[in-house]
């Protein structure tokens, strides 16, 4: 390998300790190595930090394990003022030769492969994207929790006798939570109670309804239901404060949300959400393909022998993925767009799943233009695209009935 820095330095980051090396020299020389071990905590990740400054070693690789790298990162990000290459690179693209691998010669190999100029950073946006991406996570496994919470109330009210699902679609709507309050106080329900508690078309099916809430709670299972009831209200009390602060986050980068909420069925939960992940600053990625294979929406090669075989995508950004998803699913439920258009007619040929994950990339090519042009999304584009497809279909049939011998006229 031919080295190309003279000062590089590998960290192999584990839950407990960071193993350092240090190698330094002229490029036509063998670098002399120093290797350090410090722990995890705080002060000593302060040593780390001293040791690089003192050092004058401005680049810097270390090894994506799991989320044990992000407060070596976060440490080291302001060194030098700013002016640091910090590298946080995957491990599968520097293994190290088999039955030779300790954590010594690991951060050895590490700091070797950067000195050589051979290792690729991945993408880490910035520190204000990292913290809204927290937040948007964070609601995201919020949302989980409320989700299992109501199904865990539902099952209990199925266990209990109580089949209110079956007549009401939401039971945690308006009508639904008067009920449940309803029969927490009382254990049971009658039907001038039910009228009270009923609101706008539910009140149709009352006879219905008051035929599947009739039965009786005991006190253990009032209790039981009223906790249950409380901790769901907690919760959800717990989401409007992080979404409170997420629009407070969000509101810097405003110019960027009017670009997505643009584009149809993204909303600005989706759109914060993207942006926590993407950043809006598309300069990390030379092409929108190099953007669709890091959010994992690309298909891999697997070709031997002249044979491609089946080609699945990778990880990638789990997050971003699933929200892709979300919308494409909601586009795939709309007519008279393009999008949807598209998503039919390949459905016909690859199944759903398969027609959705290419349903997500196309948004995310159109969200890498979107940021990277500042111009919104237009239906009218792919309405002119649209028309010079079909005039160049009815040519083709022109072309192929002339062939056979028929005179076709074309209106003006």
């Amino acid at each position: 390998m031919e080295d190309v820095l003279n000062c590089a330095m590998g960290l192999d980051i584990h839950r407990d300790t960071v193993v350092a090396c240090l190698l330094q020299g002229e490029l036509t020389d063998t670098p002399s190595a120093e290797i350090r071990t410090f722990s995890t905590l705080a002060p000593d990740l302060l040593k780390l930090r001293d040791w690089v400054v003192e050092s004058r070693c401005p680049n810097i690789a270390m090894e994506s394990t799991g989320i044990y790298w992000q407060p070596v990162y976060e440490t080291l990000e302001d060194c030098f003022d700013g002016n640091i290459c910090l590298m946080v690179v995957n491990a599968r693209h520097m293994k190290n030769v088999p039955g030779k691998k300790t954590d010594m010669k690991d951060s050895q190999w590490i700091a070797q492969l950067l000195r050589a100029g051979l290792l690729k950073g991945s993408f880490v946006p910035a520190r204000p994207f990292r913290e809204l991406r927290q937040l948007t996570r964070y609601r995201k496994n919020i949302t989980h929790d409320i989700t299992t919470q109501k199904n865990r109330i539902d099952k209990f009210l199925q266990c209990s006798g109580f089949r209110l699902s079956v007549f009401i679609s939401d039971i945690f709507g308006a009508s639904g939570r008067n009920i449940i309050r309803h029969l927490i106080a009382h254990g049971n329900m009658t039907m001038e109670a039910l009228d009270k508690c009923l609101k706008t078309k539910t009140r149709a099916r009352i006879n219905e309804i008051m035929i599947a809430v009739n039965g009786q709670l005991s006190p253990h299972q009032r209790t039981c239901l009223r906790m249950m009831l409380s901790h769901l209200e907690t919760l959800e009390a717990h989401m409007h404060e992080v979404e409170a602060e997420i629009e407070n986050e969000i509101a810097v980068h405003s110019e960027a949300l009017a670009l997505l909420c643009s584009f149809p069925c993204i909303d600005v939960t989706s759109a914060s959400a993207i942006i926590a992940e993407v950043s809006t600053d598309m300069s990390s990625f030379p092409t929108a393909e190099h953007f669709c294979s890091w959010a994992g929406l690309s298909p891999g090669n697997n070709e031997s022998a002249g044979k491609r075989k089946s080609a699945h995508i990778n990880k990638g950004n789990p997050y971003l993925k699933s929200m892709l998803c979300e919308v494409a699913w909601i586009i795939a439920s709309k007519r008279n767009t393009y999008l949807s258009a598209w998503y039919w007619k390949l459905k016909q040929r690859k199944g759903a799943k398969r027609a959705i994950i290419a349903l997500a990339r196309k948004i995310l090519v159109v969200i890498y233009v979107m940021l990277k042009t500042g111009k919104p999304y237009d239906e009218t584009n792919y309405e002119q695209r649209k028309l010079a497809c079909e005039q160049k279909q009815v040519n083709r049939y022109i072309h192929e009935l002339t062939r056979l011998g028929y005179s076709v006229s074309v209106p003006n």
